[in-house]
């Protein structure tokens, strides 16, 4: 019995290489896979930079390709998204950042008064509710949270030891990424020429997946960076007019959470409420609840109008497989492996589309 399965199990291997080795599309394709995948894997730690300008200029080349045939030759157009993409830059750096960090010190410098009054408020639950709650809980509870926020704390005043060499890599960041993503936009052609003779012959199922692909995750990223910015100014125009403390720094939460999908919108609640309420409470007035409608349309004006329109192209994935490429791609690369999550579920998806069933190998 056992001599039949082990004859069984080498069958099915045989016939697993008779079917896919001879067909060099498919051999083409995965050493494609492969290489690009221990590439980016082996060297993200050094060549990060090379990566986000390669990333920066394929996202700016949907710009360029749209001045390029009607308004100015190629590299006018190049020009052009280079200076808009400096002038967005520049805009991050000298107005959002030290807007967003000096928030940012207000709002934790404030952190020890807003837990005093929540403590207040807490403490009063045995009061309201004793067949539920006791004080000897409530301490406990308060205790383990206050332990938890210091030993977080400790860890933030460790890791400014480390914030010298950030502030180095940043600075070479900022001279590197700029001029690289200039040269890979003006140099398009000739770069993948030179890179295209690396390759194996055969790419036509490759260069397939790829086309279906670019399609797909051109038309996600850039909607996810529009959805980003139309979020941001929205709500910080929102918030600025009501007079809710911290309005830019959580104006940028609020654009930022669409990165996470399904769960970024969760996390950015706790903040936003948490400001008001700290600023106004639930009984002076009604400002609280003008921010939680404000809110509540804001977040439900980017779900039916925003992502509708954005997204009409976007790929179809089934919510399980979003989380999963969430969790796998974020445990490898973190903030960037989460972004581009849905894009890089996207190609395993297209790759598995494309590659050959058995019956369709021997007519390639």
């Amino acid at each position: 019995m056992s001599k039949q399965t082990n004859f069984s199990n080498l069958d099915f291997v045989r016939d697993f290489f008779h079917r896919f080795l001879p067909n060099s599309q498919v051999v083409s394709l995965a050493i494609s896979l492969f290489a690009g995948s221990l590439l980016i894997y082996a060297l993200s730690g050094l060549l990060m930079p090379v990566f986000a300008s390669v990333i920066l200029a394929y996202l700016l080349e949907g710009l360029v390709k749209k001045l390029e045939p009607v308004w100015m030759p190629r590299l006018i157009a190049v020009h052009v998204v280079f200076f808009a993409f400096l002038t967005a830059l520049g805009f991050i750096l000298f107005v959002l950042v030290p807007v967003v960090s000096e928030q940012t010190v207000q709002l934790v410098q404030r952190i020890p008064e807003m837990l005093a009054s929540a403590e207040l408020k807490i403490m009063q639950l045995p009061e309201l509710y004793p067949d539920f709650i006791s004080q000897a809980r409530i301490r406990d509870i308060m205790l383990s949270f206050q332990h938890e926020l210091l030993k977080h704390g400790q860890n933030v005043i460790s890791g400014s030891a480390e914030s010298f060499a950030g502030l180095l890599a940043a600075v070479i960041y900022l001279f590197l990424v700029p001029m690289m993503v200039f040269f890979f936009m003006k140099d398009k052609d000739v770069l993948i020429a030179w890179f295209a003779q690396f390759l194996p012959q055969d790419m036509t199922l490759t260069t397939r997946v790829w086309q279906e692909v670019d399609l797909q995750i051109a038309n996600y990223i850039r909607g996810k960076f529009v959805e980003i910015f139309i979020l941001w100014a929205a709500s910080y125009l929102t918030f600025m007019m009501m007079g809710l403390n911290y309005a830019m720094l959580l104006a940028v939460l609020m654009g930022l959470q669409v990165v996470i999908p399904y769960v970024g919108a969760t996390l950015v609640t706790f903040p936003v409420l948490g400001a008001a309420y700290a600023q106004w409470g639930m009984s002076d007035g009604n400002e609280f609840m003008y921010v939680l409608i404000a809110y509540s349309v804001i977040q439900a004006i980017d779900g039916v109008v925003l992502v509708p329109l954005l997204f009409s192209e976007a790929v179809n994935l089934h919510p399980i497989a979003i989380i999963v490429a969430i969790l796998f791609f974020g445990g490898l690369w973190g903030f960037w492996g989460v972004f581009f999550a849905i894009p890089l579920a996207t190609l395993v998806k297209a790759v598995l589309t494309a590659w050959p069933r058995e019956g369709q190998v021997s007519s390639a």
